[in-house]
């Protein structure tokens, strides 16, 4: 049955939900919250913002009551914060222990200079007073994590990029790619364990079904998409400020700066505005769900992996002015199309209510119930529903969980396996869950396991973890969806 879901795009279904939290807001604003520990999710929703949001919503009617309110996502950011500029601060005053742990970093990693840490702010006040509709962004300025915010392929261990394994394996990506008629099997095959990056664009655009698979009608098929979608902005892009679609251009300008917020690539003006025709132009042309937050963060992998194709350095600090006017038009098409075809398969989790995820969540409770039995009963406990923390790993695609890189790396298998998107990705929450049992098992309380579940430490995650956590997904999906009694109790 559908449930409602606390802090999604839509309202509880039930309107005695809705009158509850009314007064419950209304209590909490007049009374002195009590010094104790919340029990259930309805008392830790109302200290707390929502549990897939970084708490600091735009909205100036809602921040004049909740201003006052100390949230747990943001006293969270501020002490990591604050340990990121405490380490930093220490790594410049002692340079041999800099020196130290830089020895310790992979070998391809550079570091950022502090000017990058300028340009992130100098863009982010440019995007501010870009046009009247933008307001002044409430997003506290976050500082640059060089090595951790890397794009690039690295493992978390350091190994080297490309070994003998890997130039075999690139070779191979190239025949079947220079071949009149790719096999797309045999690619698939190839690229569930993993995309070079030298190919990944190109094998990106076949897997994805907007690239043909007949090497003669790929120039004319990519020249019409593109054309097809400059045509879309002509057609329908001025119609942002027109008052039906205020709600939704509103909303997009307010999400877009929270994109990756570490990473300067996501902070330069023109980098926004292309994110915005991408977002708005989907939105107009899929009236069923329009937007809806974290839609947002779909696009970054498609753009990053496009803009690599052009870029040999590491894209992350890129200026893309850089580049011509027809390559980025190229890009950002792309990443259009692209984008389209992953929603095209998993929109009923952007419908009304968001049904898709509400299965999916209850589908990810069952299946843990049934491999991690002590975990599920830990939950049941100390009363975590799945829906507070696994909603924004099925709206968001693990993609607040993890790194970009590794967000990356997960999409090449995502893209092989059948239905990657809207079923395969069940089976690696689920491994993701049970990757953090103990963790999970030494928490005796409902507001550390909230706090646990929506900070977890795979900030220096590789190719390396995800490789395993992909095995482990693979292995339950052999063992549960081909095995339905394996499933239910």
């Amino acid at each position: 049955s559908i449930q409602p879901v606390y802090g999604a795009q839509h309202p509880p279904l039930d309107p005695r939900l809705t009158k509850n939290f009314i007064k419950d807001r209304s209590k909490a604003n007049a009374l002195p919250l009590k010094n104790k520990k919340a029990s259930s999710f309805h008392e830790f929703a109302r200290n707390t913002s929502d549990a897939w949001d970084i708490g600091d919503d735009e909205d100036e009617d809602f921040s004049s009551s909740s201003s006052s309110l100390q949230t747990l996502n943001s006293k969270v950011a501020k002490a990591t914060a604050a340990q990121v500029l405490e380490n930093h601060s220490k790594l410049r005053a002692k340079p041999e222990r800099a020196q130290s742990a830089l020895s310790d970093m992979p070998t391809n990693c550079k570091v950022i200079k502090s000017s990058s840490e300028a340009q992130l702010s100098r863009t982010s006040e440019e995007t501010c007073v870009r046009t009247p509709l933008q307001k002044q962004q409430s997003l506290p300025l976050r500082p640059v994590i060089p090595l951790v915010a890397r794009i690039s392929d690295q493992n978390a261990s350091g190994a080297p990029p490309m070994t003998v394994r890997e130039k075999t394996r690139l070779e191979k990506f190239r025949q079947l790619l220079s071949s009149h008629n790719t096999d797309l099997d045999e690619l698939r095959k190839c690229s569930w364990p993993g995309v070079p990056r030298e190919v990944r664009p190109v094998t990106w655009r076949l897997l994805s079904g907007y690239l043909p698979a007949n090497m003669e009608r790929r120039k004319l098929t990519l020249q019409r998409k593109r054309e097809e979608y400059f045509g879309f902005i002509q057609q329908y892009y001025d119609s942002r400020n027109e008052e039906h679609h205020q709600d939704t251009y509103r909303q997009i300008h307010i999400d877009i700066p929270r994109t990756n917020p570490l990473i300067p690539l996501f902070q330069q003006p023109l980098v926004q505005e292309i994110f915005e025709r991408i977002l708005f132009i989907w939105a107009i042309r899929h009236p069923a769900s329009g937007y809806v937050q974290g839609i947002n963060d779909l696009v970054t992998p498609f753009f990053v992996v496009f803009l690599s194709e052009y870029v040999e350095e590491d894209v992350e600090n890129f200026d893309v002015t850089n580049l011509s006017q027809d390559v980025l038009r190229s890009i950002e098409a792309d990443s259009f199309w692209c984008m389209s075809k992953l929603l095209d398969g998993i929109q009923d989790n952007y419908t009304f209510a968001q049904p898709g995820i509400q299965k999916k969540v209850k589908a990810l409770e069952e299946l843990v119930s049934r491999i991690d039995e002590q975990v599920h009963n830990h939950f049941r406990k100390y009363e975590v529903e799945y829906l507070q923390f696994a909603f924004r790993w099925m709206n968001n695609l693990l993609m607040r969980e993890l790194p970009l890189r590794c967000t990356i790396r997960l999409w090449d298998t995502y893209q092989s396996e059948p239905e990657g998107f809207s079923h395969f990705h069940l089976y690696v929450c689920a491994a993701f869950l049970i990757k953090w049992r103990k963790e999970i098992l030494d928490e005796e309380d409902f507001q550390g396991l909230l706090m646990l579940l929506q900070n977890l430490p795979t900030i220096h995650w590789g190719n390396e973890e995800i490789g395993l956590l992909l095995a482990e997904a693979y292995r339950l999906k052999y063992m549960f969806a081909d095995a339905p009694n394996h499933y239910r109790r």
